[in-house]
């Protein structure tokens, strides 16, 4: 652990706006300023770019001296990463030793992951001069990243359906380069192209060769000279999906990671649809771009050319991250996720208050106002918590239409709570954003037991359910829309006593914790 003197000096060294610290790489000639990253990602960063390291004065770069690296580096040792997972117990899975089941779960969830994809990068178009086209992607196409490409979307205006989760956006001839298509490869990688959220193939099928530079053709009708991200994205007003996006934006950021401009913001965004992007969670691209979100809407008719464009990890990626993630048993905590969830705090600058001073537990019961899933008695088991003087209770709605909190608001109350109380549903995607110590109380899964209970492992707190099937009473069986008796489709009554029990055993969990109150200090100083 770094001391806090160090942590000081790295958070002056990350506040871009205050400290505007602009460094001129002879090598490339671009002036660059420090990214804006919390210290203990700074660090790394600058560790990940040696050479820009010691370009900083003398008296700072000394009291930056570490090993510290984020995990995906080869050179990178396990006691050097940013966190280690924890896979506690004798039980090793469906592996053979303990060993295994770490590097398992590392490779399945965290930095290894980000490891295999750099492992994985292979040309897809190569480039015979420095001012050419280029191409290369990982398997399956689920990342790619290309320079001087023409994207041909002239035929996108005539289309009249809006696109969305399209296959055809493009067709052959439409994406172009002026590089040395190996085909056979390319066609290679095309086995994931049934979705159109699991590959870039239906896209990058479509590639063909330019006989000249791309900028040099005459073929541009529009130059985009800085770095683009073109995003296929999943459902934007549910928090689970659309944190799929915004996730698997951040883990590409470290796939690209190529140049000391990776984590720099004057980035465009280009979402892969027509339809205008709307979302109660649009904030979040402010950590990543300063730029208005483009949409195909806003370059239809067009043939543009991209400097360099960025295709990134996909929300539905067979064995992807996040959604679908295949976790081995016995682990959590990936330092991937948590990196994500401090990037995130910091970026968007929200607050944060060390635990009350009366040591009193701070829960967030989070109320649904949705037609199901409603707890019918949430008053008397609200009660029960009010009454116990070792806690400090406070009532939210995450639904904008009932108490129309920001959703910067609402990741100020998250991150300030020592346990987030909910029914099962896209709400409790906030997790993401609790303190290390925390503890996520699903009051009932529903019958999905996996879904939040994987990702508090993922994210690394603590995770609690309804435990007796004989102390829940549903208001009915259900109805599903389409027919059936489900689970998520009625409301429920809980036990109140047993719910007490419950929240107390979590608590105590939440208290036990070792980073729980010391912690404080620490994520109190990361801003």
């Amino acid at each position: 652990m770094l001391q806090l003197s160090i942590l000081n000096a790295l958070l002056a060294l990350s506040q871009l706006l205050t400290l505007q610290l602009s460094l001129t790489l002879a090598e490339t000639k671009h002036t660059l300023t420090l990214p804006n990253l919390p210290s203990d990602h700074l660090i790394r960063y600058l560790n990940t770019f040696p050479k820009l390291k010691r370009q900083l004065p003398e008296n700072t770069t000394t009291r930056l001296e570490s090993r510290a690296c984020w995990g995906h580096e080869h050179n990178c040792s396990p006691d050097a990463r940013f966190q280690t997972p924890h896979c506690p117990g004798d039980d090793t899975g469906f592996v053979p030793t303990k060993e295994a089941q770490l590097q398992t779960f590392y490779y399945q969830a965290d930095f290894g992951y980000i490891q295999q994809q750099l492992s994985e990068l292979t040309p897809q178009c190569m480039p015979k001069y420095l001012t050419d086209s280029s191409l290369e992607c990982t398997r399956y196409l689920r990342f790619c990243r290309g320079r001087n490409l023409l994207f041909d979307l002239r035929d996108v205006a005539k289309r009249k359906e809006r696109i969305r989760y399209h296959l055809d956006v493009l067709s052959p001839g439409q994406v172009l380069g002026h590089c040395e298509l190996n085909r056979t490869r390319l066609n290679a990688e095309m086995d994931h192209i049934g979705s159109a959220l699991q590959s870039w193939g239906p896209e990058l099928r479509n590639f063909d060769e330019l006989p000249q530079p791309v900028l040099e053709s005459g073929a541009c009708d529009l130059v985009v000279n800085v770095p683009t991200f073109i995003m296929k994205i999943d459902a934007t007003y549910n928090m689970y999906h659309h944190f799929c996006d915004f996730f698997n934006l951040y883990a590409s950021l470290f796939v690209n990671q190529s140049h000391p401009a990776a984590f720099n913001t004057d980035v465009q965004i280009l979402i892969w649809e027509t339809y205008p992007y709307d979302s109660p969670f649009r904030d979040t691209f402010k950590a990543f771009s300063q730029r208005p979100v483009w949409t195909l809407s806003d370059v239809q008719g067009q043939r543009v050319c991209f400097r360099n464009v960025v295709m990134p990890l996909l929300p539905r990626m067979i064995f992807g991250l996040f959604y679908n993630t295949p976790i081995i048993q016995g682990c959590s905590n990936s330092g991937l996720f948590r990196a994500f969830s401090e990037f995130i705090l910091h970026r968007l600058q929200i607050p944060y208050q060390p635990p009350l001073a009366t040591r009193k537990l701070r829960i967030t019961y989070l109320s649904r106002r949705t037609r199901y899933r409603q707890v019918l008695n949430e008053a008397e088991l609200l009660a029960q918590l009010e009454h116990n003087e070792d806690y400090a209770v406070q009532r939210v709605s995450y639904e904008r239409q009932v108490f129309h909190l920001s959703f910067v608001d609402q990741l100020a109350i998250t991150r300030n709570s020592d346990m987030l109380i909910g029914m099962h549903g896209a709400g409790l995607t906030h997790l993401l954003f609790l303190p290390n110590w925390a503890c996520l109380f699903e009051l009932y899964n529903c019958e999905d037991p996996n879904c939040y209970k994987d990702l508090a492992r993922l994210r690394g707190v603590h995770y609690a359910t309804w435990e007796r099937s004989d102390l829940v009473y549903p208001e009915d069986e259900g109805h599903h829309p389409e027919g059936g008796a489900h689970a998520k489709f009625t409301n429920y009554r809980f036990n109140a006593q047993e719910f007490s029990r419950l929240v107390a055993q979590a608590a105590s969990q939440v208290r036990a914790h070792k980073d729980f109150p010391q912690a404080a200090t620490t994520q109190h100083d990361e801003l």
